[in-house]
This record gives structure tokens, C-alpha cells and sequence, in this order.
């Protein structure tokens, strides 16, 4: 396992490739840069406007880089390298929406949020670190309208799974899938879903660095 020993800002782009190679996922020198230029600028902002609880450079790495890792790899397999838009709801300082933006090119990402402070972030340093398909919105998700639905939501952060499939069922395709970052599986939370969902796969993963457990639960609207 990782380790934060002595960990600071200049073993960021070391580390970061050491967790990208745990979790299988190519990456190129560009968006490692991306990546390490995206956390340097949360670290320096989070001083001023506390934009996420972490505050150190490896706790950052793991609990918002990494983390957000594990989607990549199951989404990758999902789509079959067809464009994605994506959404990902109650995103704070954008995450997993950045790294997404950044590990795959050819998707859309919307980063949203109802805190006006956290989108500001995203969308400056989505500019200063050249992440040209990550986009910030500032809204209730209650309240979006989107021109276009997107194709999958994501979320680690919107409280129960009904809270989530309640709050983001108007920006979903008829086609489209929730995934959502669990720690340990929320079984009390699957057996509240409406009767018109089912959760359709349920996926450990395992977060380089972090002793936990997680897990990835993924939920479309019943099959007629």
C-alpha cells in the first residue's frame, strides 16, 4: 500500500503514477501533469476558501484522485470507447469529475454543485491546468436544465442512494446508468429504491493508499 511518509507537494507526480499503475490505467505524461497541476491548485486555494477537509498533498491524492481512479476503469468497460457525457452530481472541487475529464479525453464532464465557491474552483482550474472537457455548473440539481441529458451521473457525495436517483432523475437518458461511490454496501439503502430502479451490478474496488473498503453501485431504470 501507499504510504504518506514524507509525502509533500514534489512527490505528487511520483505517487501519482505509482496509483495509476495499482489500478491498471495507462497514463500519459500530459494528464499527469493535468492532474498534479489540478491538486496543487485545490491545496492552494483550500488554505483560503476550505474547499475540501483534506489538507494534506498525499490525503489529497487518495481521497480525491485515487478514489475518483476507480470509476474510470469500470466506465471505460461500460462504454467500449464510445463518447460519454457525464455528470457528476454534488461534484465540491470537482471530484471524480476532473480526473475523469482528464483520464478520458473523448468524454463530457460536468462538475455540479450548489456552492458557488467550489464551481469557481473548477472552472478556473479546469482553465489553468488546460482540461478542455471538464465543465463546472452552479445549481440545485433540482433546478437543472441541461440542453442534454447526460448518458451516466455519478456521485460520492449526495447522501443516500434515493436522495441521488430522486435529485438527478430529470438529467438522465431513459438510457442511462447512476454510479455511485459507496464505502461498505449499503444494502438498507438498495432496498429503499423506488420499485422503478434496480441496482444492476455492484463492484469492489480498492483505492490505492486507503485501508477501507469501497465499492461502486451501479442503477438504471427497470427493464419492461
Amino acid at each position: 500500500m501507499l504510504s504518506d511518509e514524507q509525502c509533500d507537494w514534489s512527490d505528487l507526480p511520483e505517487r501519482l503514477l505509482e496509483g495509476a499503475e495499482q489500478l491498471g490505467l495507462p497514463i500519459q505524461e500530459e494528464q499527469a501533469n493535468q492532474l498534479v497541476s489540478y491538486l496543487t491548485l485545490l491545496g492552494r486555494w483550500n488554505g483560503v476558501h476550505s474547499l475540501s477537509a483534506w489538507k494534506r498533498p498525499f490525503d489529497l491524492l487518495v481521497h480525491h484522485v485515487f478514489d475518483s481512479m476507480t470509476l474510470v476503469g469500470p466506465l471505460g468497460r461500460y462504454v467500449a470507447g464510445r463518447p460519454l457525457r457525464i455528470l457528476d452530481a454534488g461534484s465540491g472541487p470537482g471530484f471524480p469529475a476532473a480526473v475523469l475529464a482528464v483520464m478520458s479525453p473523448n468524454w463530457s464532464v460536468t462538475a455540479a454543485d450548489a456552492v458557488a465557491k467550489k464551481i469557481s474552483f473548477v472552472r478556473q482550474a479546469a482553465a489553468e491546468a488546460g482540461i478542455r472537457n471538464l465543465f463546472g455548473l452552479h445549481t440545485r440539481l433540482e433546478d437543472a436544465t441541461p440542453s442534454e441529458l447526460f448518458d451516466v451521473v455519478v456521485s460520492r457525495a449526495l447522501g443516500s442512494l434515493t436522495n441521488l436517483v430522486t435529485q438527478t432523475g430529470h438529467l438522465l437518458d431513459p438510457t442511462g446508468v447512476w454510479v455511485a461511490q459507496k464505502g461498505r454496501l449499503p444494502e438498507h439503502e438498495i432496498a429503499e429504491l423506488p420499485k422503478d430502479l434496480q441496482v444492476f451490478h455492484v463492484e469492489p474496488v480498492t483505492v490505492p493508499g486507503l485501508d477501507a473498503e469501497r465499492c461502486l453501485i451501479w442503477i438504471r431504470r427497470a427493464q419492461r
